[in-house]
């Protein structure tokens, strides 16, 4: 029988042993933590030099994107500065509303819409959306009833490289227009709280894609 002769671990080399391991998964999880910050600075850049860009071209349809009461009202302003220039023959209004009082946002854009001078048979209202996604998923339908490709999708400039993510995923030809081009009142603080949602938005997105998961029903 062969002896077992090795010393046995002292308490300070497990104590040293551990130590270093404890060492490696801190380093480790500091480098994790400085990728995602750079992540997320990178994808704040792309969003906004990618949202800062008008792409407005002459399409079948002008898309109003419902963005609150002031986002709302913002966006469709510049929409109907699009429709005034001979853009689009018509201009969607899309976004329910996620309370049971008061008008929907869609409703809202047509409102402000036939105050800009915009004729009230050239507005179609698509008031089921609860998010982005569903405003894609609904006017994408409306376009293809009416045999409808390309649509000048109109947002705040933040929100405008995911909502042309979403658009084309749809099969929409997408041309983004910032409202900023017509509307510059937007606040600071609502453009930076608006594109930390954007960033949070577009993550989810990647991993329910990624996990397979139903589209988002409601939320932005």
């Amino acid at each position: 029988m062969i002896e077992d002769v090795s010393a046995p671990v002292s308490p300070r080399a497990l104590s040293r042993s551990r130590y270093r391991w404890g060492r490696w998964i801190v380093r480790g999880m500091i480098a994790l933590a400085v990728l995602g910050l750079l992540l997320v600075i990178g994808l704040a850049i792309v969003i906004m030099r990618y949202g800062v860009v008008d792409r407005a071209v002459p399409a079948d349809v002008i898309v109003v994107l419902g963005g609150g009461r002031d986002g709302t009202a913002r966006r469709t302003l510049h929409a109907s500065a699009l429709y005034d220039k001979g853009y689009a023959p018509y201009i969607v209004c899309s976004g329910g509303t996620g309370s049971r009082y008061g008008p929907s946002e869609a409703a809202r854009c047509a409102r402000w819409a036939e105050r800009q001078g915009v004729p009230s048979n050239r507005i179609i209202l698509e008031e089921i959306s609860l998010s982005t996604e569903e405003n894609a998923i609904e006017t994408a339908a409306i376009m293809r009833a009416r045999g409808w490709d390309t649509a000048i999708v109109v947002s705040d400039d933040y929100h405008l490289w995911r909502a042309n993510l979403l658009f084309e995923a749809e099969g929409v030809t997408v041309y983004t227009s910032p409202a900023q081009h017509t509307d510059y009142t937007i606040e600071r603080g609502e453009k930076a709280k608006g594109l930390l949602r954007e960033i949070a938005a577009t993550g989810w997105y990647v991993a329910k894609s990624l996990l397979g998961l139903p589209y988002t029903r409601v939320g932005d």
